[in-house]
């Protein structure tokens, strides 16, 4: 079943407010926030693994992106604590599983077909960047026109009026975000549309993960 695929309408999700979804796998459940089709296609969820719960090894045909918000996500490669950032890329596979368990925000079949690098960023130990204002930005991935980063804000900031080009994806990590529509706190995953615009600002300390200049102008 299809949901969230038009990509001209802003969309608002408060995930903390949403019910857990069994998946195939046992011990694997998800929150579905868009989705072209019910095991295939552009997905986004955000998706939680049960203490000892494992995936079988399956193919990611255009590429996985991966966010590790809590606990500890694991796959042959290697062990990625929350605060993790991970690339799959198109045409790779892995079998995932974690021991404590875990929350992640999952993104699957959205890579460019040219994007194909292997990304592991343990956000907890790479350097903060100076931003616009008093922002301190952490970029994580660049390709064509996608940009991907954290973006840490002090309290009080006020960000500059701006236009999306290509759309902005938000995911708020911790703290509360807001702008003139609304205040969203931790664990809203908001998607604005090509040249959409917002002036953003928020009132305690806020991290963000920000996706932008990768949503078509329609689907």
């Amino acid at each position: 079943m299809m949901i969230n695929m038009d990509f001209t309408k802003p969309l608002v999700i408060n995930t903390h407010q949403q019910d857990w979804q069994q998946s195939p796998a046992q011990g694997v459940w998800r929150k579905p926030l868009e989705r072209e089709a019910k095991e295939s296609g552009h997905t986004t969820s955000i998706v939680k693994y049960a203490a000892g719960a494992s995936f079988s090894t399956h193919h990611h045909p255009y590429g996985e992106e991966i966010l590790v918000l809590d606990g500890v996500f694991s796959d042959e490669h290697g062990d990625y604590p929350a605060g993790s950032y991970i690339r799959n890329p198109p045409g790779s596979s892995h079998a995932p599983f974690s021991k404590p368990g875990c929350v992640l925000l999952v993104k699957l079949n959205q890579f460019d077909p040219h994007d194909l690098v292997s990304l592991r960023v343990n956000t907890n130990t790479t350097p903060w960047s100076q931003g616009q204002g008093n922002l301190m930005v952490m970029p994580l991935h660049q390709h064509a026109h996608e940009h991907v980063a954290l973006v840490k804000w002090p309290a009080n900031e006020v960000f500059k009026p701006h236009q999306h080009f290509g759309g902005e994806e938000i995911f708020v990590i911790s703290g509360t975000f807001e702008d003139e529509k609304g205040k969203y706190p931790a664990g809203t995953w908001m998607r604005s549309p090509h040249l959409s615009s917002h002036h953003p600002r928020v009132s305690e300390p806020t991290v963000i993960w920000v996706k932008t200049g990768h949503l078509p102008p329609s689907h």
